[in-house]
């Protein structure tokens, strides 16, 4: 099954970044995208007794140009992103997931070392904030398990499953044709292979039969060497 989520999401090129380490005295060590360190007195620095890291970022659009305070978290996100000027990249509001999404064109020509299978990509238009869809590719079983369990989302590195009430089962159905009703969930029928299918017997038929029935079967195929 694909779930279509809209999110809140930056997305924009990487214009500066600027980290800055404070010791607590006011005095930081400000680290810019040339990578040169130098001691400054920041009176905007907080004054505790506790050392910290403080960033600012700043991102552009064709259209716009806006600069952002980062914290600790988002600091380490960037750095093992491994972003720098020139990067366009994707921030999930909801989360704080930075994504890289390339190079920017305007930066194919620069004198840099960089990969050889470097994806560029144009600047981005419009504005910095924007709604994307998002598509997540679960099985029917990963949703039933989630919800039979109380560890939850854990459950599926657990191997041990364990029994799925036909209640839970009923109710994720009804969930999911509420979801292709209002167009937020697309059914993508699977395939099951089953080899040697003269030996099943009677039952066997009967209950492929009524599982055939249900909108959300996969497409079946047998094979035998029997005549």
């Amino acid at each position: 099954i694909r779930v279509k989520e809209e999110s809140e999401v930056i997305e924009g090129e990487v214009v500066e970044i600027e980290i800055e380490k404070y010791d607590g005295s006011g005095t930081t060590n400000i680290k810019g995208t040339t990578g040169r360190p130098t001691v400054n007195s920041n009176k905007n620095a907080p004054k505790t007794k506790k050392a910290g890291v403080l960033g600012k970022l700043i991102l552009k659009t064709t259209e716009m140009e806006t600069l952002y305070d980062l914290g600790s978290k988002m600091i380490e996100a960037l750095k093992k992103e491994n972003i720098t000027a020139g990067d366009v990249i994707c921030i999930d509001k909801g989360t704080g997931k930075i994504t890289k999404l390339g190079r920017s064109f305007g930066k194919s020509r620069d004198f840099d070392a960089m990969d050889p299978n470097t994806n560029f990509v144009q600047c981005p238009e419009g504005e910095l904030q924007k709604r994307k869809e998002v598509v997540h590719t679960v099985t029917l079983h990963d949703i039933d398990v989630i919800n039979s369990r109380t560890q939850g989302f854990l459950a599926l590195f657990s191997g041990d499953t364990g029994e799925i009430k036909s209640e839970i089962r009923e109710h994720i159905d009804m969930k999911i044709k509420e979801w292709q009703e209002d167009e937020k969930a697309e059914i993508v029928p699977g395939v099951l292979f089953i080899d040697e299918v003269h030996m099943l017997d009677i039952e066997c038929f009967s209950y492929l039969n009524r599982a055939l029935e249900s909108e959300q079967s996969p497409i079946v195929i047998m094979a035998t060497n029997r005549g």
